[in-house]
């Protein structure tokens, strides 16, 4: 568990580096992130205009998570989304220091998105425990299901169990939802958020041949916005 909150936060944990039994942990990992980022959502809404307290969770969210996830979303619009011909391209243009159109463009479209839907309904503490919950298990899923073609820390979690990993990343998010203020919409945002989170790692696997942690980051905070902006549909 520690393992996988020092990997998926900048929290000083004080966790040993992961290994491939850390996936498991990884829904609840993202529980404990969504329970930060929902609390910080209803405090901020006690005290300030909506708007701002929409504001404050972002900044909340990008300060739990050290930014991590949204600079694999840059990184992976700009390979993913470039017109480079071969996956060893397209890996170049990811692994590159600078930011590109692309991700540019992905990353201001995903903040906006999820600072207006913030700001659109009451604090819902459970459906963002949830939200982040199934993000971080499509993340698991995505590492055991798909080949991995990156390197870094990523390749401590290659050679797990699959079973162990599957089962967590869909029965947690899944009971949290349940629980929710409006159980219905909760389900149907985490169900939405997995769809979302496969999409990008069908993009990541037709276009690099399998995933990369840029690519599973990038699912994550895809998966999130989209749960979001399910739940604040009018149903």
């Amino acid at each position: 568990m520690r393992a996988a909150l020092a990997f998926l936060t900048p929290l000083p944990v004080g966790a040993g580096p992961p290994g491939n039994r850390t996936l498991r942990w990884f829904a609840v990992a993202g529980a404990v992130v969504g329970l930060v980022v929902g609390g910080s959502w209803w405090a901020a809404g006690e005290v300030l205009p909506a708007l701002v307290a929409a504001g404050v969770v972002v900044l909340v969210d990008v300060a739990v998570t050290g930014a991590l996830h949204l600079d694999g979303l840059a990184d992976s619009a700009d390979g993913l989304l470039s017109h480079q011909p071969t996956p060893e391209r397209r890996q170049a243009v990811m692994a590159a220091p600078d930011v590109g159109a692309f991700g540019i463009s992905a990353v201001a479209t995903v903040l906006l998105l999820r600072w207006s839907t913030f700001a659109s309904v009451d604090p819902d503490i459970v459906m963002v425990t949830a939200l982040w919950s199934a993000s971080r298990g499509a993340m698991a899923v995505a590492l055991v299901a798909v080949p991995y073609v990156g390197g870094g820390l990523g390749t401590a979690f290659l050679g797990g169990p699959r079973l162990p990993v599957l089962a967590v990343a869909g029965v947690v998010p899944l009971t949290l939802a349940v629980v929710a203020d409006a159980p219905a919409v909760a389900v149907a945002a985490v169900l939405a958020a997995g769809l979302a989170a496969a999409a990008v790692v069908a993009l990541g696997r037709r276009r690099l041949g399998g995933v990369t942690g840029d690519v599973v980051g990038a699912a994550g905070v895809v998966a999130e916005t989209v749960g979001l902006v399910v739940a604040t549909s009018r149903w």
